[in-house]
């Protein structure tokens, strides 16, 4: 009978002292027993992280060569993929709150993750930037502090994302701009002539070549009906990236991509011509640029699905959701957030009788 194959995205490790399962350690390169305290060593890859050849994986037998089948819970109200340990304690959506029954796990075929940048930040840590910012909120409702404080409702997620990589060739036809000035004379408003300088752009053709290497082009993997994560949020240091490892996830909800491969290709394109744009226009130099022309090309694509920190925290008011997200890895912090009715109410209320006070007390 062969043995049963032990998939590389949900390989668990047990306490040797007491058998619970161990917990990565945010910010170390350890994993932890919640219960007796037992502490294991991460083996950490001292390999490069592995860049994938992008054209093989665009076809569909080629996605399968590092790819493997992951238990999946899909959120019905908000269309999040979460991945969710045996054992995690709270079966609920982490953007939007919504129960998830664990009858409805199904398993999916996935690419292996290539890299996992690991929390550098615990969840203690996140919940006291959470109290830091909702108290510097005005108008909220009182009862949003007390949410936001509930570790229940506070949970880590790894992001997927994809990076692309290329050798970028481009061709570009357009015009340089350089300023020069001359002096005008004009009449002012009382008649009398008078000079002043103006400056004006010289126009000269241009046409150029350009090249230079892509590196790590961010594309986010996961698209959901809400929670989405804001852009003062999704910021990392990639440089931190270490090669994949399973025990960096143990503890965390981990989401699988909803964005294809091919449709995150796509968008990556566009970033890089948004590169190449900004590269052709210190090519051309002067003080003004114009693009008429630009023809990129990109040869030696390559690319890596990669696991990025967030903690979310969903929390509901009067039928509503709202997420808040900490970054994992340096604590930048953003949300949406409901306003309270009545405090707004009593403070134009306020408003009002003060100036009706100081009216009448004018008289």
């Amino acid at each position: 009978m062969p043995e049963p194959v032990i998939k590389k995205s949900e390989l668990k490790k047990a306490c040797k002292n007491c058998g619970a399962e161990l917990k990565y350690k945010p910010g170390t390169t350890t994993v932890t027993c919640e219960y007796c305290g037992h502490q294991e060593k991460i083996d950490l890859d001292t390999d490069p992280i592995k860049e994938l050849p992008l054209r093989q994986y665009l076809k569909d037998q080629g996605a399968q060569v590092n790819s493997e089948e992951i238990s999946i819970l899909n959120c019905k109200n908000c269309g999040a993929n979460q991945h969710v340990e045996e054992n995690y304690k709270s079966l609920h959506c982490v953007y939007c709150g919504t129960p998830l029954i664990r009858e409805d796990i199904k398993t999916e075929q996935w690419i292996l993750p290539g890299a996992v940048l690991p929390f550098q930040l615990t969840q203690d840590e996140a919940i006291l930037c959470f109290k830091k910012w909702v108290k510097g909120l005005w108008w909220a409702p009182d009862d949003l502090q007390k949410a936001t404080l509930d570790p229940q409702f506070t949970k880590g997620l790894y992001l997927p994302y994809w990076t692309f990589d290329a050798q970028l060739y481009g061709k570009y036809s357009g015009a340089r701009g350089d300023y020069y000035y001359e002096t005008q004379s004009y009449k002012d408003s009382n008649g009398r002539r008078q000079t002043r300088r103006v400056r004006k752009t010289r126009w000269i053709p241009v046409n150029g070549n350009i090249q230079g290497f892509v590196d790590d082009t961010l594309i986010n993997a996961s698209k959901q009906h809400t929670g989405k994560v804001p852009r003062e949020v999704a910021l990392w240091n990639l440089k931190k990236l270490q090669p994949f490892e399973s025990s960096f996830l143990a503890g965390f909800v981990t989401e699988k991509y909803t964005i294809p491969l091919n449709d995150g290709h796509l968008e990556s394109q566009e970033e890089m011509r948004r590169i190449a744009n900004t590269w052709a226009r210190r090519d051309i130099g002067g003080d003004e640029q114009r693009i008429n022309n630009l023809n990129i090309n990109l040869k030696e694509e390559t690319f890596k699905h990669i696991l990025l920190p967030v903690y979310i925290s969903a929390y509901r008011y009067k039928n509503k959701s709202y997420s808040f997200f900490v970054n994992g890895e340096n604590g930048s912090i953003s949300g949406k957030r409901p306003y309270s009715f009545w405090k707004i109410f009593l403070a134009v209320l306020a408003g009002l009788l003060l100036f009706v006070f100081v009216y009448l007390f004018a008289q």
